[in-house]
């Protein structure tokens, strides 16, 4: 059995789709779906069964045969001002998770952040000493927590255990996140109402408008690296998850337009008060402790990324995957 929180979610229900692809239909969903569309993502998923994340702990001792948790359940949303909220359910939550795989010596994978690199200053290695890390928001700092807490387990740990710091993820079965959708999602849905996408204008004079570089990644190479690690029990750590390439937002709003097979149309607007002081201007994963790990697979850059997403998804009504 394997358990994937957050399953109902946008990387989680992929997840599940890869591993119903590999035959695998024995998975309890965790997740809190409540007045949300989220329910829709599972659709097309095979499991055993959906449990609510409030009554997921005191049921988990029952559960019999488990192979691995998978971890995605999070408030993933970086304006979230709440930060006791933050850590109880991203942080103790998880701890809590964590000593269960310790105790029953199976797989726990999660989810970290990019957010823990806060402006990216000291740069974007996982290899370096996460302690020396500052976040820009309460969801990275609630993330950094867990991965310092991961640190001091060396006597405890689960058979294998994995912490995967996803960079600027989009891609199918987002499309319930509202405003922590990506700039793919929101941008082909300003296509198709205004023709044109809009952008934030830069607030740092290093990076001109629609300049500011992220390292944007696929779900879909996400859902690969995951499969890999269950594969491949032998591997622990803190891994990044980017592409290693560092693309603009420009680029990212025109290949959403090429991919619909138009001329690319992006006016800039004022950034919002609340995020500026809080916005990264540049990510770039350094990808090499995952590919010295033994991961064999590339990952898809913007253009061959967004051209399957919208045109494989987005274009047949939000089809899930």
């Amino acid at each position: 059995m394997i358990i994937v929180t957050g399953g109902a979610g946008f990387i989680g229900s992929c997840i599940i789709r890869r591993l119903n692809d590999a035959g695998r239909n024995d998975i309890v969903i965790v997740d809190n779906i409540s007045e949300t569309d989220k329910w829709m993502n599972m659709r097309n998923k095979k499991y055993i069964k959906y449990v609510h994340k409030s009554k997921f702990l005191a049921e988990l001792p029952k559960y019999k045969n488990v192979e691995a948790i998978i971890h995605m359940g999070a408030q993933s949303a970086t304006t979230e001002r709440n930060f006791d909220y933050l850590w109880e359910n991203n942080f103790e939550y998880t701890k809590a998770l964590w000593n269960y795989c310790a105790d029953k010596q199976i797989s726990f994978i999660y989810a970290s952040s990019a957010a823990t690199y806060g402006d990216g200053e000291l740069g974007f290695d996982d290899r370096m000493d996460i302690d020396r890390l500052l976040p820009l928001n309460g969801y990275g700092y609630s993330k950094q927590l867990f991965d310092q807490w991961v640190k001091h387990q060396a006597k405890s740990c689960p058979s294998q255990h994995v912490g995967l710091k996803f960079f600027n993820v989009y891609g199918p079965n987002e499309y319930f996140k509202g405003s922590m959708a990506s700039m793919v999602f929101h941008g082909y849905n300003q296509i198709q109402e205004f023709g044109k996408i809009k952008l934030f204008k830069s607030c740092n004079p290093k990076y001109a408008d629609g300049e500011q570089l992220r390292d944007f990644v696929y779900v879909k190479d996400i859902c690969s690296v995951i499969i890999w690690l269950l594969q491949n029990k032998q591997v622990s750590g803190l891994f990044n998850v980017g592409t290693g390439r560092a693309q603009s937002f420009r680029e990212l709003a025109e290949a959403t337009f090429h991919a619909l097979d138009m001329e690319p149309n992006i006016e800039y607007i004022e950034m919002p008060e609340k995020l500026r002081g809080k916005y990264q201007y540049y990510t770039k994963a350094e990808m090499g402790k995952l590919y010295a790990a033994g991961y064999p697979w590339p990952f898809a850059d913007v253009e061959n990324g967004v051209r399957d997403y919208v045109q494989t998804h987005l274009a047949h009504n939000y089809l899930t995957y």
